[in-house]
């Protein structure tokens, strides 16, 4: 039996096995199964068909971060990627027509952002139809996931892609769960929380680990409302956890107006969709109606990537001049301390630096800070050496 159909068969189990007290210890064991199945298909033991990238996929990373476009074929993934990047995508009515990964640059704000244009999927992509497996993992690579789909029927595409991504160990809009489970030598196990179990109980986290062969062990839940799902991804622990946009395609019009993020002003000449089911899109978390044929509402897509992808712009001032605003450095929130703005421009700068003077939000003095390694926390600040 292969790995595939050994998914199906638990998969099948756990649909007609009823959850109550009695059958939480089975449940558990069958997740962990499910989990542990799962991790064969995204690390192969053996060759032929493997999780990794392959030819046509391996891409060399630029830019400060990197945004990968997932969805079915023939959702306009192409024709946003060359309208966004000006690098050609071929693009076409027909399925499949993009083969391979296809990179490409845009700037925004002045930073540098890749743009991957991957393969259109199909449903079992995680099992591996379609090339999907290759797909989904350059997609794990990814700063920020573009969901494209098809704005007549977001909803049922929305739920498969999902799915299938969660099935490859991809984590949308999530953090990782506050769970942890520390291995020890002997104690049996030891569970705590700090919240109330809801969703999990004592015998479903004792058959998970019993599955994995843990037997001493402390478990520590602080995380409202965790799941069983939670604890196998912390106890695996190759998940990833990636922002994701729903981008909302082929909303085709003759003029697309909005006022803000949060409120539009007017629709005129709505050829696919009313302006109904134009205001229950935007109620779809984490998404934004565009046109990627008719250039419509772009700029919105363009401000959300940047929000959401968390950048941070520092802009360099020489001695005794204004700051240099044409060309700031842009860094990744949280990794953003002097030592981290020496090294993007040069390694070698971090080593030789006595002190930082800082402009900005984040400086308490008017004339200036001066700093030694410590995080820049607010965009605008002006490192000066």
């Amino acid at each position: 039996m292969t790995t595939i159909q050994k998914i199906k068969e638990i998969e099948d189990e756990m649909a007609k096995t009823q959850k109550n007290k009695a059958t939480s210890y089975h449940l558990g064991q069958l997740k962990a199964k499910l989990a542990k199945l799962r991790r064969e298909l995204i690390n192969p033991t053996s060759g032929g068909g493997g999780g990794g990238a392959g030819i046509g996929f391996d891409v060399a990373r630029t830019g400060i971060a990197s945004v990968g476009f997932v969805g079915f074929p023939s959702v306009g993934k192409s024709t946003l990627m060359s309208k966004l990047t000006g690098t050609h995508s071929e693009t076409s009515e027909i399925d499949f027509t993009t083969l391979t990964t296809v990179p490409g640059t845009v700037k925004v704000h002045g930073a540098p952002i890749q743009i991957l244009d991957l393969p259109g999927i199909i449903e079992g992509a995680n099992d591996g139809r379609g090339r999907g497996r290759q797909v989904i993992a350059v997609a794990r690579t990814c700063n920020l996931i573009f969901i494209v789909l098809d704005v007549l029927k977001p909803l049922g595409d929305k739920k498969i892609i999902e799915s299938e991504l969660e099935g490859f160990g991809i984590r949308l809009n999530k953090r990782p769960p506050a769970v942890l489970v520390r291995k020890k030598e002997k104690g049996g196990i030891a569970i705590t929380n700090t919240v109330p179990l809801t969703n999990i109980d004592h015998d479903e986290i004792k058959a998970i680990l019993s599955e994995y062969k843990i037997s001493n062990a402390d478990v520590a839940i602080r995380e409202p409302n965790a799941t069983a799902d939670d604890l196998v991804d912390v106890i695996e622990g190759n998940r990833v956890y990636i922002p994701a946009l729903y981008v909302l395609n082929k909303v085709d019009c003759g003029l697309f107006c909005r006022a803000s993020s949060s409120s539009y002003m007017t629709f005129l000449q709505i050829d696919a969709i009313s302006i109904e089911e134009l205001d229950l899109l935007y109620k779809i978390p984490n998404s934004v109606p565009i046109s990627s044929r008719d250039w419509l509402n772009i700029d919105e897509l363009i401000d959300t990537m940047w929000r959401t992808l968390n950048l941070v712009r520092v802009y360099t001032k020489p001695r005794g001049l204004a700051p240099d605003y044409s060309s700031p450095v842009v860094l990744r929130r949280g990794k953003c301390t002097i030592e981290d703005f020496c090294n993007a421009i040069h390694k070698e700068i971090a080593k030789q630096m006595k002190y930082a003077v800082v402009w900005g939000a984040s400086a308490k003095h008017a004339r200036g800070q001066k700093l030694v390694l410590i995080t820049l926390r607010r965009r605008g600040c002006c490192p000066h050496f």
